[in-house]
């Protein structure tokens, strides 16, 4: 026999969380309207009951008054006591005996006892009194009102009509209350529902994105509320998402074109020389193979130096790190005759020493490349950045093309050839090192003023640290191409 399945535990609070949002928000709704209605009926009838007594008890209290008026002025000539208005009124003496009363009062018995009579607020304020016994039918409301020579008045109305109109009013909000409960809980579905229309739009239009390739958008809403705002920011996210995914199968279409050549050229020359191996000369294929290893080397270190930045982004390790003295150190690595520290002032940033000093190789490994003789580096401190610049007096690069070679495997045409070297991916670790570090880097003209016109042999030769990053090649388009990083000072 088969197990049933699992759902969970069994409890009202799961069972509340399965449940719709709709049903949850209306349930909600409804149960505070409840909650609302049942105190506002039972604040209705406290307050209409407290009303209708305090209106009783002043009509009785004012006829008593008047006619203790009116034995203090020795006015009662007879037995009776006339009143118009229904209300029944006793008259007794100091022994208690009654005196005077209304038509169809009781002669007999008084209204209350001498404790009863005794205990009476003289406010005005009545007691609750039941009728039948005294052949009145319904509750009374008696109030006691003294007068002169010992005499105490009693006076009573009924309350009948008045618990009529209560209980009839307690009925009609015992009905009419979960009547309008029911309404305004059905109305409050509908309005729900409507609001929640643009989240189900959202919800449908995501699920047919998911299911389709083309580049579709989610359905903004007319009114300027939060759903729009959920649905605005993730139709931005849309697009990110569709940029870092046309970014990742540019870079893994162009990685593997990069990966082709070198490897095609190797297999050509291990196939020619396996072909031919009399006439081999096998250390210039060795020499040949090798190249294309090392340049595979270098396409497979820039990618991973690129994946690592982009983790780092989120937890990068930061550290005191002086440029200035990182760059005259770098700088004394190349030929002096071609690399030259200009104004280098102390600049302390915050960021990885290891990251930082790749941005230098990077770029002055391009300087020295494009360069026709000479190669300067500068670090200044400029307000609260430090400003770290490398100038070469080569070809330059066009304006419109100094923001392209930043992309990645971006090489200009006089660069695809393999003497160039590199897979262009040289500045790009350069711009997302440096944005990595909150800073900028830009591309401008050196001009002639920029690089110093030292006495240096012509067509001085200058290679970079060995395993330097591949160099993105240059069309001659001015005077020289100076590369300026800009980055946040550390805080003292």
């Amino acid at each position: 026999m088969a197990a049933e399945p699992v759902h969970g535990p069994r409890t009202p609070l799961a069972w509340w969380r399965r449940k719709s949002l709709r049903f949850r928000l209306t349930a909600t709704a409804s149960a505070a309207l409840a909650v609302a209605l049942a105190a506002a009926a039972s604040l209705l009838v406290s307050v209409l009951g407290r009303a209708l007594i305090s209106s009783t008890d002043d009509v009785a209290y004012q006829r008593a008054r008047e006619v203790a008026a009116l034995a203090d002025a020795g006015r009662l000539y007879d037995n009776s006591v006339a009143v118009s208005d229904g209300t029944i009124v006793q008259v007794l003496d100091a022994s208690g005996r009654i005196t005077h009363v209304t038509l169809g009062g009781d002669r007999l018995v008084p209204l209350l006892n001498a404790r009863e009579r005794a205990s009476a607020p003289p406010d005005g304020r009545g007691r609750m009194v039941d009728g039948d016994q005294y052949g009145i039918p319904g509750p009374l409301r008696v109030v006691v009102v003294r007068a002169d020579n010992g005499r105490t008045v009693i006076a009573a109305r009924s309350f009948k009509d008045v618990a009529e109109s209560l209980s009839t009013t307690v009925h009609m909000l015992a009905i009419g209350t979960p009547l309008l409960l029911a309404l305004l809980g059905a109305a409050g579905w509908m309005i729900i529902g409507r609001t929640l229309r643009p989240i189900t739009a959202l919800r449908r239009g995501a699920a047919e994105i998911s299911g389709t390739a083309r580049s579709r958008r989610l359905p903004v809403p007319e009114a300027h509320d939060e759903v729009r705002e959920l649905a605005t920011t993730l139709n931005d996210m849309l697009t990110r998402l569709e940029t870092a995914d046309a970014s990742q199968r540019a870079l893994v279409s162009d990685a593997a074109h990069e990966l082709r050549s070198p490897l095609a050229s190797i297999r050509l020359q291990l196939e020619v020389a396996l072909g031919h191996p009399e006439g081999q000369e096998w250390r210039e294929t060795a020499e040949g193979v090798l190249e294309d290893t090392l340049r595979l080397a270098r396409l497979a270190e820039g990618l991973l130096t690129l994946a690592r930045l982009d983790e780092r982004r989120v937890r990068a390790r930061r550290e005191p790190v002086d440029l200035g003295e990182l760059a005259a150190s770098m700088a004394d690595r190349y030929d002096g005759a071609v690399v030259k520290a200009g104004t280098v002032e102390p600049a302390v940033v915050a960021g990885d020493a290891m990251d930082l000093q790749r941005v230098l190789v990077n770029l002055l490994d391009n300087a020295v490349r494009h360069a026709d003789s000479r190669v300067v580096v500068e670090v200044r401190a400029r307000g609260d950045a430090a400003e770290v610049t490398v100038s070469d007096d080569g070809p330059g690069i066009p304006a419109a093309d100094r923001e392209r070679v930043f992309n990645r495997f971006t090489r200009l045409d006089s660069a695809r050839s393999r003497d160039e070297g590199g897979a262009g991916l040289g500045l790009a670790i350069v711009r997302e090192t440096v944005l990595a570090h909150g800073g900028t880097v830009r591309l401008e003209d050196a001009g002639p003023a920029a690089v110093p016109p030292w006495e240096t042999p012509p067509g001085a030769a200058a290679p970079g640290p060995a395993g330097g990053a591949p160099e993105e090649g240059r069309r001659a388009a001015g005077p020289g191409l100076r590369a300026v990083v800009r980055l946040p000072l550390a805080r003292p």
